[in-house]
């Protein structure tokens, strides 16, 4: 029989196309960059001088070896899904921002489908408190991690690091995932500063004293500090719940996205080097992504998307019976999401009606 993935969609052999697989000189493969579930899009050329440098920030992880051939096929229909993460650990610089308890876990989580063109992508954000029927996976070490049902999302990423958090992902939804990026909070600060912030507006005071947050209502130009708060904020808006953090999470990406596009990078090489310097320090992907020149190619492929053209949505969920802390999937509905995106095509509006929401949509523009 078929193995059924959590919205009741085949998986593996379920889908008769092939995506091909590309000469790794003509990848097209982009920094995104999440912490901040943000996606970066570094355009220009004629760095060569400075790949050398740049290549050797970039530390990647061999997430194919570690999957082995248990997934879901390719398609072959000219989109991309990208898992993007960021990591909540609180070692090295990060432990301004508590105590790491046990191990990291994947603090944001987006599947970033791109369509085919390139021209217009979706983000579906995965709650980290959701709770799923982890699959057993093999961790970084080699070792075996055993299956757990009702299991919280972000622990699939704790327990065996990025390759569970992939299969985890490729198990709710059916869908191979091409690429993995990791940010830490370090990185993601460091990022914005180097950007010279991102401007964004709020609607209504947020204070959130364990995010180290405080705006008044009105536009702001944040740092790399406040935009690292912004997008951990979730007590002091909507119905302080992590949907509520998503909604934030999802305006700030859009602000970011259009604040790199206009920033000329094409135009200022010094400008653009220190923005590659720091995107590049700031993540983790997988390895075929670890070079300069494959992370150049994709972000020379995506010029052509703006804020206007990515559209964001939160996995179909509802509070947990059991436990308000949790959710759970909506099934008939995030099985919309997943075909949509399988086929390359828009998500449905019907598949995110009467979910939960977080109640914070319009808190941040």
């Amino acid at each position: 029989m078929t193995e059924q993935n959590q919205s009741g969609r085949a998986r593996g052999g379920a889908t008769g196309r092939r995506r091909k697989q590309p000469a790794k000189r003509r990848r097209r493969v982009g920094i995104a960059v999440s912490g901040a579930t943000a996606v970066l899009v570094l355009a220009g050329a004629g760095l060569g001088y400075v790949f050398l440098k740049l290549d050797g920030n970039i530390q990647g992880v061999d997430i194919n070896a570690q999957l082995g051939t248990d997934r879901p096929k390719n398609v072959d229909n000219g989109s991309m899904d990208i898992l993007v993460l960021g990591s909540d650990s609180r070692s090295g610089d990060n432990g301004a921002y508590g105590k790491d308890e046990g191990g990291a876990r994947s603090d944001t989580a987006m599947v970033v489908h791109v369509y085919e063109g390139h021209k217009k992508a979706s983000v579906v954000s995965i709650p980290r408190d959701t709770l799923v029927d982890r699959p057993a996976c093999t961790d970084g070490q080699g070792a075996e991690v055993a299956g757990e049902s009702r299991a919280m999302f972000n622990t699939a990423y704790e327990v065996g690091g990025p390759a569970c958090a992939v299969k985890t992902v490729e198990a709710m939804s059916g869908i191979r995932m091409d690429h993995y990026i990791e940010v830490d909070f370090t990185g993601f600060k460091k990022l914005i500063d180097t950007l010279g912030g991102v401007e964004i507006t709020t609607t209504q005071a947020i204070r959130d004293s364990k995010s180290h947050l405080d705006l008044e209502p009105g536009t702001h130009t944040l740092d790399g500090e406040q935009s690292l708060g912004l997008v951990r904020t979730r007590r002091s808006v909507g119905d302080g719940s992590d949907l509520g953090r998503i909604q934030l999470q999802q305006a700030f990406m859009k602000a970011f996205i259009d604040q790199v596009k206009g920033l000329g990078l094409g135009t200022n090489p010094k400008k653009l080097l220190d923005v590659a310097d720091a995107a590049t320090k700031a993540i983790t992907p997988d390895s075929e992504l670890d070079s300069v020149q494959e992370l150049m190619g994709f972000a020379q492929g995506l010029t052509g998307l703006s804020a206007g053209n990515v559209h964001m949505v939160t996995l179909p969920v509802r509070y947990d019976p059991a436990d308000p802390n949790r959710v759970v999937p909506v099934d008939e509905k995030a099985g919309q999401v997943w075909t949509a995106l399988e086929g390359d095509l828009p998500i449905p509006a019907s598949a995110t009606k009467d979910t939960a929401t977080g109640k914070a949509e319009g808190v941040v523009r």
